[in-house]
C-alpha cells in the first residue's frame, strides 16, 4: 500500500515538473501559457537593434501583439508580428523599434494612424522607421570627446607652448617692444581728455558749452529746412518739365508745337525786314528816323504854331482865324 502511494506521488511530481517546463518553455516563446491568437503583419528593418523574439508590440504604449519571429529577407531584417484580433491598425501607421528600460530591454511601438485609414490586412506590410542605436550615440559621442580632446590640445599649444612661445608669448614680446609707444598713446589721449573736459577746442567748446550744442542744432534745423524747400523746388521744376514734355502752357507750345514755331520764324522774318527797312530809311517811319528835314520842318511847324497861339492872346475871336491861318500857311 505504502509502495503504491509512494509511486502516485513520484508520478505526480513527474507530471508536475513537466507541466512546470512546458509553462516556461511557452512564456519564453511566445509571452503566453496558451498560444496566441490573432492575425499577423511583416516588418522590415535594417538593424533589429536588439529586438527579439517574444518581445512585446505596443501602440500608445498598451500591449497589442508580440514578435513571434524574427529572420533575414535579403539585406534586411524581417520581422512576423502577431496582432491582437480586435486591434485594428491604420494603414498609414509606423512602426519602430523603442527602449523599454534602461537595461536595454526592447519593444516594437505602433503609432496610431489617422481615423480616416483603412485597416491593414492580415499578412500585409507595415511601414517602419529607423530609430536611434545608444550604441551609435556613444560611439559618436566617444568619437566627439577625441575631437574636443585634440582641439583643446591645440588650444593649450596655442596659448601657452609650441614654436614661437604660444600666444601669451607673443603677445608678452609685443608689449615689451611696443611698451614706449603705448605710453606716449595713453599719455596723448590723456591731454586730448583734459583739453576737451576745460572746453578747449571745438570739441571741447562742443561739449561744455550749451550754446553752441543749441546753435548746431538750429543750424542742422535750417539745413533740414532748406533741404525741404530744395525738395519742393525740384518737385515744382519736375511739374514744370513735365508739363513742357507733354507740351502744355506757353514754353511747351513753343518747344514741342511745329506750327507755333514756324509762325515765331516767320514773325522773327518780318521783323528783321523791317528793321533793315527802317535802318535803309524806307517808309514813313524809316523817313522820320533816317531824315532830319523832317525833323527840322517838324520844328518849323512847331515854331510856327507858337508864333500863331501867341497872336491868339492878342487879337480877338474873330480874327484869330485870319492870324493862325496866315501863320500856318
Amino acid at each position: 500500500m505504502n509502495n503504491r502511494l509512494q509511486t502516485i506521488r513520484v508520478g505526480l511530481f513527474f507530471l508536475l515538473g513537466l507541466a512546470l517546463l512546458w509553462v516556461t518553455f511557452e512564456s519564453l516563446n511566445g509571452g503566453r501559457v496558451f498560444k496566441q491568437r490573432g492575425y499577423t503583419l511583416i516588418a522590415r528593418f535594417d538593424n533589429l537593434k536588439g529586438l527579439l523574439k517574444g518581445d512585446d508590440v505596443r501602440m500608445a504604449g498598451v500591449r497589442i501583439g508580440a514578435v513571434t519571429q524574427t529572420r533575414l529577407a535579403g539585406r534586411q531584417a524581417e520581422i512576423v508580428l502577431t496582432i491582437e484580433p480586435d486591434i485594428k491598425i491604420a494603414g498609414d501607421a509606423v512602426a519602430m523599434v523603442a527602449t523599454s528600460s534602461l537595461l536595454g530591454s526592447n519593444h516594437l511601438e505602433v503609432t496610431v494612424g489617422s481615423p480616416t485609414a483603412a485597416p491593414l490586412a492580415p499578412g500585409a506590410e507595415i511601414k517602419t522607421r529607423d530609430t536611434v542605436d545608444m550604441n551609435e550615440v556613444i560611439a559618436k559621442l566617444g568619437s566627439l570627446g577625441d575631437r574636443l580632446e585634440t582641439v583643446a590640445d591645440q588650444i593649450g599649444k596655442s596659448l601657452g607652448g609650441g614654436e614661437g612661445g604660444g600666444l601669451f608669448a607673443k603677445i608678452d614680446k609685443l608689449v615689451a617692444d611696443n611698451g614706449p609707444k603705448l605710453t606716449e598713446t595713453v599719455s596723448n589721449l590723456q591731454e586730448i581728455t583734459a583739453k576737451i573736459r576745460n572746453g578747449d577746442g571745438t570739441l571741447g567748446r562742443l561739449v561744455n558749452d550749451p550754446k553752441l550744442h543749441d546753435e548746431l542744432l538750429a543750424s542742422v534745423g535750417e539745413i533740414k529746412n532748406a533741404a525741404t524747400d530744395t525738395r519742393t523746388f525740384m518737385s515744382n521744376a519736375q511739374s514744370i518739365v513735365d508739363q513742357v514734355k507733354a507740351g502744355k502752357g506757353a514754353l511747351g507750345t513753343l518747344v514741342f508745337d511745329e506750327q507755333a514755331g514756324h509762325e515765331i520764324k516767320v514773325t522773327v522774318k518780318n521783323l528783321r525786314e523791317l528793321s533793315d527797312k527802317l535802318n535803309a530809311g524806307q517808309g514813313t517811319l524809316g523817313k522820320l528816323i533816317s531824315d532830319d528835314s523832317l525833323y527840322r520842318e517838324a520844328q518849323g511847324t512847331l515854331r510856327k504854331v507858337d508864333r500863331a497861339v501867341d497872336g491868339l492872346s492878342d487879337q480877338g475871336p474873330i480874327t484869330a482865324v485870319g492870324v493862325a491861318a496866315q501863320s500856318l500857311f
